[in-house]
């Protein structure tokens, strides 16, 4: 379900903040288009953190070391990833309206990165808002190989340390169903995010710059494998 914003009404960064307790969250046609559209998918995407599935592969990629993680420290150059056009991809739902609000969003502490370097340049990542013990995932990019993978797992970690309850993954792609993402109906979604609003998570509970052997012991351990 989709609806456009009404015009009189300003999107401020407490109003974007209502509208994810109440299950909507707004995309724009394209780009270039000026207005926001909320969306209320039928079916939602949820990866629930109990269950966390790593591929073998991308686990032993993290055990490498290949890329340096940080966290919250690249705010415009991931959303600027995250809309960047892309093979299979000519435009994007990221306008200026979002980077502005979601900028907001982020100097207010409520909206996240978790951004992966290589060689001092920043090739992958993803940014999504905490609230509660939510995580509402917004979008990902990546420009080398496993990079939003690895992003991801590492986002998964943070939550589950950080006690959180809910990733919110807004649709189901092949990408995120490697991980273990599920689809639920609108209802259940409901029931599941009221409790999860209700919690109280800390995304700077696991420290800043965590081992990949701490990253995967969280996840792993937590999904019983």
């Amino acid at each position: 379900m989709a609806a456009r914003d009404n015009p009189l009404l300003e999107i401020t960064p407490q109003v974007l903040l209502k509208a994810y307790t109440c299950g909507i969250f707004p995309m724009a046609e394209s780009a270039d288009d000026p207005q926001l559209y909320w969306i209320e998918p039928q079916a939602r995407g949820i990866l629930p953190l109990d269950c966390v599935e790593i591929p073998k592969r991308l686990q032993r990629t993290i055990r490498q070391e290949i890329y340096e993680i940080r966290v919250d420290t690249e705010f415009d150059g991931v959303i600027a990833g995250c809309a960047a056009s892309r093979p299979g991809r000519r435009t994007t739902w990221i306008n200026d309206r979002i980077r502005k609000l979601y900028r907001e969003l982020h100097r207010l502490g409520y909206c996240h990165t978790v951004e992966v370097w290589s060689g001092g340049r920043l090739v992958g990542g993803l940014y999504g808002v905490a609230l509660g013990g939510a995580f509402f995932g917004e979008s990902m990019f990546s420009e080398m190989r496993d990079a939003s993978k690895i992003a991801l797992v590492y986002l998964c970690a943070r939550l589950i340390h950080g006690g959180f309850v809910m990733l919110d993954t807004q649709f189901v792609t092949d990408h995120l169903r490697q991980f273990g993402t599920i689809e639920v109906e609108r209802t259940e979604f409901h029931g599941r995010l009221e409790r999860a609003i209700r919690a109280e998570g800390d995304f700077f509970r696991l420290e800043r710059e965590p081992t990949p052997r701490r990253v995967l012991d969280i996840v792993l351990a937590r999904a019983g494998t």
